[in-house]
């Protein structure tokens, strides 16, 4: 993160000096095809892209995947993660992601402030939302994954080097606040154009953004469930929020010139086993979506065979994998599922049992539509009336939770990581993960980024030897960081 907005200011100044010379050299040595000052839209259309791909498709859903029994690692580093060996704790292991996060931050930061006031683009009120919105995902993102993480002085090249950590509670409160924000510039009247196709998730449609917008504040609200009970809120945001799986914010891919994140993660790597415990969640509940998401190696074929949670060999072309990480498979930013999945927790908790049920058919359905499942309503209603419903009257809570942690395979894996680390926080232990590890082993957080591990005296003494990542709970989940 440190270095990349360390070069990325060092050419913005070398840039700036040149400018000091006579305006006809100015015009002599402007390169139109690289302009210094890049518009917005151009801008939002990458930051669209890297949330998708780098943030909520890299190696935090890679791993949150492992942790959460999705898949089971098999090789490599992804093994090791399975075995809890090195990779955990290790400053290396998210690397990836951390900068690519920041980085994302820092584009959107260049949009937000040419947006506001004062900027070369001040008015631009609907894409100053759009990216206010992104901001809020990618910063909770972080802060979920890593607690305490450099924020309020992390986008400052060349006045900051070593930017302190801010408290999560205190980066949650930027949270809301931008997403606030968000909703009311998405309001505002605007001189400039739409994003149109710029617009990678909404083509352009503010309505759509703002229900993302609300979306993430019952998403968020819900987070904060142990520190701050909210349930009526959460379900008030979620009916503001997407009403149809057509409404939802993904990302997605043609499969030829862009791929899925999970797709490509297979296809170069091959680091993945099919989840034996997940198998069995799916068979003790005769889902038919265990006939869905698993399918035998393509380099041996035959019959199905699951690799055990914390126990595997580390062997490749053996463990059957995942079914559903096809080239197409779009990234969830924030799905139609989970909004009905949220307000059926929301309503259980409050005790309104009738309508926690009503979203919960709402959401299973929605979730074996999803393009890579392939299954239909008729298939998700037989299933709901025959096995659901008779668990969530004994156990409403329980198969609630373990009904959205089976839908969030395998792309919205950092989500039902989050759940996880949230309900265990609650003394709600009603999704069984069966590593053996997990015992006194389980990541119960993400180690901040090798690079800023190294340079930054905040993040080092934060860091440690990295074995917090085993004892320390993240805020919203108990911990004091």
């Amino acid at each position: 993160m440190r270095k990349f907005i360390y070069l990325l200011f060092t050419a913005v100044q070398a840039i700036s000096l040149l400018s000091c010379s006579e305006s006809v050299m100015e015009e002599i040595n402007r390169d139109v095809n690289n302009p210094g000052d890049i518009s917005s839209r151009l801008i939002i259309s990458d930051a669209m892209t890297a949330s998708a791909f780098s943030v909520t498709g890299g190696d935090f859903a890679f791993y949150a995947s492992i942790y959460v029994e999705h898949n089971t690692g098999t090789w490599g580093q992804f093994y090791n993660a399975d075995i809890r060996s090195t990779q955990p704790s290790s400053s290396s292991t998210y690397n990836n992601s951390w900068d690519a996060t920041y980085g994302n931050l820092y584009a959107l930061k260049l949009i937000r402030d040419k947006c506001s006031t004062g900027g070369s683009e001040e008015g631009n009120n609907h894409t100053l939302g759009i990216a206010q919105i992104l901001t809020a995902y990618n910063l909770a993102i972080l802060t979920d994954v890593m607690g305490d993480i450099p924020w309020k002085e992390a986008l400052k090249p060349g006045v900051i080097f070593t930017p302190v950590l801010d408290k999560q509670e205190a980066i949650y409160n930027d949270i809301f606040s931008l997403l606030d924000d968000a909703i009311a510039n998405l309001d505002k009247e605007t001189i400039y154009p739409s994003l149109a196709n710029q617009d990678l998730i909404y083509a352009g449609n503010n309505e759509l953004w703002k229900k993302f917008a609300f979306g993430l504040k019952a998403r968020y609200t819900m987070r904060l469930s142990l520190k701050k009970p909210g349930y009526t809120d959460v379900i008030n945001f979620a009916n503001q929020s997407f009403t149809s799986a057509s409404q939802q914010a993904l990302f997605a891919y043609n499969g030829s010139t862009t791929q899925s994140p999970f797709f490509c993660m297979f296809r170069d790597r091959d680091y993945y086993g099919a989840s034996q415990s997940l198998h069995e969640k799916l068979v003790a509940r005769s889902d038919p979506r265990d006939n869905v998401f698993f399918r035998a190696h393509p380099d041996v074929g035959g019959e199905l065979v699951f690799a055990p949670n914390g126990m595997a060999n580390q062997v490749q072309s053996s463990y059957s994998v995942s079914a559903i990480s096809i080239a197409t498979a779009p990234t969830y930013l924030l799905s139609y599922h989970e909004i009905e999945f949220l307000k059926a927790e929301a309503y259980v908790r409050n005790g309104n049992l009738a309508l926690a049920d009503t979203s919960l058919r709402k959401a299973v359905t929605a979730a074996f539509s999803k393009t890579n499942i392939g299954l239909n309503a008729s298939d998700a209603l037989n299933y709901f009336k025959t096995v659901v419903r008779s668990k969530f009257t004994a156990d409403p809570l329980s198969e609630v939770m373990n009904q959205k942690y089976i839908a969030f395979y395998e792309e919205e894996a950092i989500e039902a990581y989050n759940d996880y680390r949230r309900l265990k926080a609650m003394g709600n232990n009603v999704v069984n993960l069966v590593n053996p590890l997990n015992t006194n082993r389980f990541p119960l957080r993400f180690s901040y980024g090798s690079e800023d591990q190294t340079t930054n005296v905040n993040i080092r003494e934060a860091y440690g030897d990295g074995t917090y990542v085993y004892s320390e709970n993240v805020m919203w989940a108990g911990g004091t960081r």
